[in-house]
């Protein structure tokens, strides 16, 4: 006979790994190493050096509008950086424990949101594993992923906006608004779209079933703001909306295309069934987020078409799709798990574990010279991001780079931002800096202007550096090794020197 206290730890073990916020974590982590993270890459190279100036105002006294203009129209950044302040920690510490927090946060936002819409524990859990497996999967015609393997304003306004459509669904309309109302000081656009969604499901309910809610969504688009001129963009400006193709459905490959009509085709088949073990959120969500999608998609086509509506572009109304996917990919999970996997172990494993690894593939492949999770703290290999971190530690704070305009686009690199790793300023560069430009159109001058300076950049020799120094507050230069000639590069490896500026 067991002894009543075993049975108790039994009992207790049990009980844990049933509890919901367990199984969550676990998931949590099970996500952190099939997505991995990059400190610092693509879009983080905007995020992050907001949240280090908010850590350290010392940091890039020269050229932080290219992200500081981002940063003012919301407390993302003051929300992460005055967390390392407070608590004391290293700021690439906060930065990925705020990723992991946000990754637990999506997570329990579909679970949350699959309770308000099965009744079976199988069709909820399975809803929730099926969105950690597809975390990295592209959003067409967006340049987005359903998370990024990187801290964006987006790993927290994404699972805020899901929370308010499942306090929605479950008749919860004040705390809808509160997570919304978050959403907006987070990242103001997608809570956009979250408050459009949400505006779509309570006219869906005062309709009739038998109305047909499309062309009742179609007048919404009147209520595009008048933001911008009613004329084509102009000079540095246009060639810096025209460097993000994905504005422009017109650029769309085929496979795009069917990456926004496939969901909504499933979703409208979805909205026509009754399935089993749904409550009536399931039918609500699936007959919204079709109108919801074709309003936005039509927004997109229309605003591309016209020359006239090129500045429009900028509202990127195919965004949408973001949130589209992820409340997709959450009832096609939870439908799975209603009829296909149900407590069957072997098919969890067959579909699962194979969708896993896929992702962790691309994710790899991605990023083919950097490590998998770059953990804080941890040394670094690569050339590009060793020189980085000398410059961070043996250069001083307001010590003003110049360096390649497209380093982020050069083999071994992995898109790892200067600002973000280095924590010193930098002249604009050709790649990230247009993203600011494409919606900040104000900056088009001054970063046309620093881009053209450093053109041919591979060419330069002394005196092209000395002539930059003597437009810009130029003190230092990253360049290929082992360094021009009669110049001071107190740091080489094997690929790129460090050298600094002397009369």
């Amino acid at each position: 006979m067991p002894q009543p206290s075993a049975v108790r730890i039994y009992e207790f073990k049990d009980a844990l790994l049933r509890s919901p916020l367990v199984r969550l974590t676990i998931l949590t982590f099970l996500a952190v190493l099939t997505l991995g993270y990059h400190l610092g890459v693509d879009d983080a190279e905007i995020y992050v050096p907001a949240i280090k100036r908010v850590a350290d105002p010392s940091l890039y006294p020269f050229g932080d509008e290219f992200f500081m203009t981002h940063a003012h129209l919301s407390l993302f950044s003051n929300l992460v950086g005055d967390s390392a302040l407070l608590t004391r920690i290293p700021i690439n510490l906060a930065i990925f424990a705020w990723y992991v927090v946000g990754i637990f946060l999506l997570l329990f936002a579909c679970w949350k949101l699959l309770c308000a819409c099965f009744f079976s524990e199988e069709a909820r859990w399975s809803g929730v594993v099926l969105v950690t497996c597809l975390l990295s999967v592209p959003v067409a015609g967006t340049a987005l992923a359903i998370m990024d393997p990187y801290m964006t304003a987006r790993s927290l306004s994404t699972p805020t906006t899901l929370l308010a459509i499942a306090c929605y669904v479950s008749k919860r309309p004040r705390m809808a608004i509160v997570w919304l109302l978050l959403t907006a000081l987070i990242h103001p656009q997608m809570a956009v779209y979250g408050a459009v969604f949400l505006a779509c499901m309570e006219i869906a309910r005062r309709l009739p079933v038998r109305v047909e809610p499309v062309p009742v969504f179609g007048v919404m688009l009147a209520g595009i703001p008048f933001l911008f001129d009613f004329q084509p963009a102009q000079g540095a400006a246009r060639e810096a909306l025209l460097s993000r193709t994905y504005f422009f459905v017109s650029n769309w490959a085929w496979y795009e295309w069917l990456g926004i009509i496939a969901p909504l085709a499933l979703l409208w088949w979805f909205a026509s069934l009754r399935p089993n073990g749904t409550t009536p959120a399931f039918r609500s969500l699936a007959r919204t987020l079709v109108p919801f999608g074709l309003l936005f998609a039509l927004a997109g086509i229309v605003l591309t078409i016209p020359a006239r509506l090129e500045n429009y572009t900028r509202l990127q109304p195919m965004r949408a799709f973001h949130l589209l996917y992820v409340v997709f990919f959450v009832l096609l999970g939870g439908l799975l798990g209603e009829y296909l996997l149900r407590k069957n172990v072997w098919r969890w494993c067959a579909l699962f574990l194979p969708l896993a690894c896929g992702m962790w593939l691309v994710q790899y492949t991605e990023f083919p010279s950097s490590a998998h999770i770059e953990w804080p703290g941890a040394a670094y290999h690569e050339n590009w991001t060793c020189a980085f971190l000398w410059v961070r530690d043996h250069t001083p704070k307001d010590a003003v780079f110049a360096l390649d305009p497209n380093y982020m686009g050069r083999h071994g690199e992995d898109e790892h931002g200067f600002r973000a790793i280095a924590e010193r300023s930098a002249l604009a560069d050709n790649l990230k800096d247009s993203g600011a430009v494409s919606l900040f159109p104000q900056l088009a001058n001054h970063w046309k202007q620093q881009v053209d300076a450093q053109a041919g950049w591979e060419h330069f020799q002394r005196r092209d550096f000395d002539l930059l120094a003597k437009h810009y507050p130029v003190t230092w230069i990253l360049t290929e090794g082992p360094g021009p000639a009669g110049m001071d590069c107190p740091y080489t490896n094997s690929e790129l020197a460090v050298c600094r500026m002397t009369p």
